[in-house]
């Protein structure tokens, strides 16, 4: 018959076992903070003068104030308001099609009200990611690669993109109606 050679156990030094399960607590909580810090990171809106009533749409055009800076706080751009000749056609501040901004700033602008003012914090993937912007007329970079972006904005007002078309028509109508007209005269209706 075959012999079984016994092979004598160590016992377990006093305190090996609490060893490790501090030692898998604590890679389990090290791979929890590296898969956080490694997932993409959304729009973050912090709203700093709450406004009132609805919220804009997708498809809306949005008149803003705003601020846009790079992590270093160097501004990259700043609004301006549209100066119109007639009153009451356009609200004051920029006007901004949502369904031509970068992403995060749309999700954004569907989170605020108008009237409000907002701190938006939008990471590079919601930007302008891997390729940044440049200036269209001197080719210039402006938002460098990969860049997070923070953007100080007031909501000024929105409307539908058809009211904002219908509006523009008539101005751009009755800025053809005066450049027609002779001096002294009124516009034929």
């Amino acid at each position: 018959m075959a012999e079984v050679t016994r092979v004598p156990l160590q016992p377990i030094a006093k305190g090996s076992v609490a060893k490790l399960w501090l030692g898998i607590v604590a890679v389990l909580l090290a791979a929890g903070a590296l898969a956080w810090w490694a997932m993409p990171k959304g729009v973050s809106v912090d709203v700093i003068t709450a406004g009132t009533g609805e919220s804009p749409t997708e498809s809306d055009v949005v008149f803003v104030h705003y601020t846009g800076k790079l992590p270093d706080g160097t501004v990259f751009d700043k609004s301006e308001d549209v100066a119109l000749p007639v009153e009451g056609i356009f609200p004051k501040g920029t006007p901004l099609p949502l369904d031509g901004m970068v992403p995060g700033f749309k999700e954004a602008a569907l989170k605020m009200q108008k009237g409000g003012k907002y701190v938006v914090e939008i990471p590079a993937d919601k930007a302008y990611g891997a390729e940044g912007s440049s200036n269209p007329q001197t080719g210039e970079q402006v938002i460098p690669p990969n860049t997070d972006l923070t953007f100080e904005i007031e909501l000024v007002d929105f409307m539908t993109r058809a009211d904002f078309d219908r509006r523009l028509q008539a101005f751009q109508q009755m800025m053809q109606m005066q450049q027609g007209a002779p001096e002294g005269t009124a516009p034929k209706q």
